[in-house]
């Protein structure tokens, strides 16, 4: 690990004064970023330590929106009551996540900024841009069973590995950035495809940190859900993902509003609004659900080991469907 200097913030405008040096990365619940600089991925020459910053743990449930501040630990939103009730979907891709001793850790921002895995095993991936830019991918023809099917280009396959992010996306989340000025943009726009660019994944600029989040409250967020298909039971990454929520017209039988976002497949959180519009005004129904599911895959590209995740995904967005909308 390379040595670093450590200091910790009295308050955000002091920690994004020191964020806006060079080399600077913040250090919140540090299940990512200490990992990292322990395998020379991350290799910092300063972190500031911003876990004792007062204000950005709140977890606000109005009528119109939830309000979640970037220091809230993982566990406490997936255990906050008025979540469960009013997004079932955020507490499921919470506690779906990882192990209840890294939810008890990681904070709610730094579960956004987490990077990819693929990089970390430097014998395996000689070649990576998101590790060295420029370098290539060896991935491309290598192993890569568990990369990308969309969202892909010529320098990087690799996924997207977090299972909340994709629940934002599905409904319109605000991601909520301080720097000079606060701005706003959607959880959509925060990712960033690889593009040319591999090894810039957010939309963060230096000097610039997470505060918070917001969602706005909807019928379909309320009756939503996350489903999680894995090689292992527990604790795993996803091979394929779905964050769904539906609302019926009065006859409760047609679809007014269906949200869909999937998360193993892409190189960011991916909505899937051509499947959304296949199902806006249709009868809620096992085949209806199946069909417009199938082009889930619309657009995907295979790179040898992950064909599988291609017949996948159309099945892990009916199965998620059908289960937010009561079918057997």
């Amino acid at each position: 690990m390379r040595p670093f200097e450590y200091l910790r913030a009295k308050d955000a405008a002091t920690a994004i004064a020191e964020a806006a040096k060079p080399e600077t990365r913040f250090l919140a619940g540090g299940t990512t970023l200490v990992d990292l600089m322990k395998l020379n991925v991350e290799r910092p020459a300063r972190v500031v330590d911003i876990t004792r910053l007062s204000g950005l743990d709140t977890i606000q449930v109005s009528a119109d929106a939830i309000r979640i501040g970037a220091l809230a630990k993982m566990s406490k939103v997936a255990d906050h009551a008025d979540i469960k009730q009013a997004a079932p979907v955020l507490s499921e891709s919470l506690w779906r996540a990882a192990s209840a001793q890294l939810r008890n850790m990681a904070s709610i921002g730094g579960n956004l900024m987490q990077r990819t895995r693929c990089f970390r095993d430097p014998g395996a991936y000689s070649n990576c841009n998101k590790r060295n830019p420029g370098s290539g991918c060896a991935a491309l023809d290598g192993v890569n069973r568990n990369h990308a099917v969309l969202g892909t280009s010529d320098a990087c396959i690799a996924i997207y590995p977090g299972d909340f992010a994709v629940s934002l996306v599905a409904f319109d989340a605000t991601v909520i950035i301080r720097g000079a000025s606060e701005r706003k943009i959607p959880a959509d726009e925060f990712f960033l495809l690889p593009g040319d660019t591999a090894h810039l994944e957010h939309n963060l600029s230096p000097g610039e940190m997470i505060v918070g989040i917001e969602i706005p409250r909807s019928a379909a967020l309320e009756r939503s859900h996350y489903l999680k298909v894995r090689d292992r039971a527990s604790y795993e990454f996803a091979a394929a993902s779905a964050a769904v929520g539906i609302e019926l017209e009065a006859d409760g039988k047609t679809i007014r509003e269906v949200r869909i976002a999937v998360g193993g497949l892409a190189t960011k959180p991916w909505r899937l609004r051509a499947v959304e519009n296949l199902l806006k005004g249709k009868t809620l129904d096992e085949a209806t659900l199946r069909s417009a599911s199938s082009a889930a895959g619309d657009g995907a590209k295979s790179s040898g080991h992950n064909a599988f995740k291609i017949e996948l995904a159309p099945k892990v967005v009916a199965r998620a469907l059908m289960t937010v909308g009561g079918i057997a």
